[in-house]
């Protein structure tokens, strides 16, 4: 074979469809022209001429009519710009709704809490601007005793939660310290003792006392119970029931008192009466925790509002109770140091 005889065979590499092709179709099907679209998009005549020619090959179909009056969508275009467009919007949707999870405005959150906790102070108001900030984040409320928490966080069932602890903590937490507590006595109505009196752990002596289970709170019951050996106080318990409000029901039905957590003052049933003690005290953090692994954007954005619920003064039980976890220790410290 002579050289005159060779034929050289030129292979067209197509550009592989990007989101660039189908913006460029769409602006050329709606101005009907080359030129028109060209001063839209702000892309040069020769350019877009090629992209299009680029897609129509990689579809393998004619997605233009070429008239004297400019470009004509065939039916098979026409078929090709609905999708497309559906294609774009549903991709600005997705693009949009992405990003407003990232930023903790989508999503769902699951949050414990303690029972009393809910009925005033830094929760009810976190919650209620979380809210009004972030209206389409799903939020679960769970309402559970410390223990539980500890062990529904750990497992990833809960997000974080608002609980008092009794011991240090993992490494494994973050931890906002929001108030300090205290006990007090709960006593029913029909008791002759005066509301606004301070009592002695020691009139407690001799006379029934309900209360939780250890199993409920084992290092709270043990603190209750080596103060009471310190101050040489033995309580009489004559029932154990493991939540708040049966201790409350029993104290009400006049069957002893309780030594119970401050903050159920927000809420005092009509029959019971609490008296602070004068000799008599078990500090206790109240605080919202979370892992310190959870990236949950929600979870971040709700951290961030109980932060500032903190810093603008509100309190579980009132000012003199906000004292925080630890003296001396800045904002920072408090949410990023655990006990342990």
């Amino acid at each position: 074979m002579n050289r005159a005889s060779r034929t050289t065979t030129v292979i067209t590499k197509v550009t592989p469809m990007e989101l660039r092709h189908l913006r460029y179709f769409i602006a050329v099907a709606e101005q009907g022209s080359v030129r028109a679209a060209s001063e839209r998009i702000h892309v040069t005549q020769p350019a877009l001429s090629r992209q299009i020619m680029d897609l129509e090959s990689e579809l393998g179909v004619t997605l233009f009519e070429r008239t004297s009056r400019g470009l004509k969508l065939t039916e098979i275009g026409g078929i090709f710009l609905s999708s497309v467009q559906r294609t774009l919007l549903a991709l600005e949707e997705a693009t949009h709704l992405t990003r407003e999870a990232a930023a903790g405005m989508q999503g769902v959150i699951r949050i414990g809490f303690t029972e009393s906790a809910g009925w005033t102070g830094v929760l009810p108001t976190a919650f209620s601007r979380f809210q009004k900030e972030a209206p389409q984040v799903k939020v679960e409320l769970v309402p559970l005793n410390t223990t539980q928490q500890l062990t529904e966080i750990e497992s990833q069932a809960l997000d974080g939660g608002f609980l008092n602890l009794f011991a240090p903590l993992p490494k494994k937490f973050r931890m906002l310290s929001i108030s300090r507590k205290d006990v007090v006595m709960a006593v029913p109505q029909e008791w002759e003792v005066r509301e606004d009196e301070r009592v002695s752990i020691r009139y407690l002596s001799g006379k029934p006392v309900v209360g939780f289970p250890r199993s409920t709170y084992p290092a709270y019951y043990d603190q209750i119970f080596a103060a009471c050996t310190h101050s040489r106080v033995t309580l009489d318990v004559v029932q154990e029931v493991s939540t708040v409000t049966a201790i409350m029901a029993l104290v009400s039905a006049g069957l002893g008192a309780a030594v119970v957590i401050s903050d159920n003052r927000a809420r005092p049933p009509a029959r019971v009466k609490f008296l602070d003690f004068h000799d008599f005290s078990v500090p206790i953090d109240f605080s919202f925790i979370h892992l310190a692994e959870n990236s949950n954007p929600a979870l971040l954005r709700f951290r961030d509002i109980v932060r500032q619920c903190i810093a603008d003064g509100e309190s579980q039980t009132g000012p003199k109770e906000s004292t925080p976890m630890r003296r001396g220790m800045s904002a920072t410290e408090r949410e990023y140091v655990a006990a342990g």
